[in-house]
């Protein structure tokens, strides 16, 4: 699964080439749908708009994350408990679910049609205007854009930590009942992360500090408008669909 999450998926499409702030103003304008407007018919359309975004950006399958099994055990679980409450508390629950995979699913179609680096000089760019009220934009820019480059890094080094403390040699079974797996992982992960933003910081300031991940060059063109106002077409069909209906 961490393989692709929250990865450019290295293939060609129109998706691809659309700059990084028309995705994020895309996904806004469906989370503030979503928001005020939560409906299965809104729900409906906007799962086959992400479906159809999927296939126009030719992410393969394998791209997909496959959720453990206790994933899917909490969401069944969430429904016998409103089940005592009546059906209208279940589809209450499953509109709610349906709501917050959908919101997942646009910021991983983010993720996985644009590459990390273009992520700061967008949010810059679309924050601008803070800037008159002495806002911090370039700095919080970096935040975000290093936080998403890092966490598949911290994932795989979780990965490679189990996979390491599987491959120990057996001890007695009074040390290991005294020996907490999770705390051995995390104290060693959270090790290997302070060194790596040590490493990082380091790197960033001899390439001349975190002003360089902004100046990165990045504006909308002709193809960013016909895509938000499809997108736009797309959230006013919704609202005029779950009008008729």
């Amino acid at each position: 699964m961490s393989a692709v999450l929250f990865r450019e998926v290295p293939v060609s499409s129109p998706v691809h080439s659309l700059w990084a702030g028309t995705k994020m103003i895309a996904a806004f304008l469906i989370s503030l749908l979503l928001m005020f407007l939560p409906s299965w018919p809104v729900l409906g359309v906007l799962v086959a708009f992400l479906l159809l975004i999927g296939m126009v950006a030719r992410l393969p399958l394998g791209t997909l994350p496959r959720l453990p099994w206790w994933f899917w055990a909490l969401l069944a679980v969430g429904a016998l408990i409103n089940v005592p409450i009546g059906a209208t508390a279940v589809l209450r629950y499953t509109q709610l679910a349906a709501f917050a995979l959908i919101l997942i699913a646009a910021s991983l179609m983010i993720a996985w049609t644009t590459p990390l680096g273009d992520i700061a000089p967008a949010l810059a760019k679309l924050a601008a205007p803070l800037r008159k009220l002495r806002v911090p934009v370039d700095e919080w820019a970096v935040v975000v854009a290093l936080t998403l480059r890092g966490l598949p890094l911290l994932m795989d080094e979780m990965r490679v930590l189990r996979a390491a403390r599987k491959l120990r040699p057996k001890e007695g079974m009074l040390h290991r009942a005294a020996d907490s797996p999770l705390i051995d992982i995390l104290t060693a992960a959270m090790a290997v992360s302070t060194r790596r933003a040590g490493e990082l910081g380091e790197a960033i300031t001899a390439r001349g500090g975190t002003g360089q991940l902004t100046a990165h060059p990045s504006s909308p063109g002709r193809r960013d408008v016909i895509a938000l106002a499809i997108v736009a077409a797309v959230c006013v069909g919704a609202i005029g669909l779950d009008l008729l209906i």
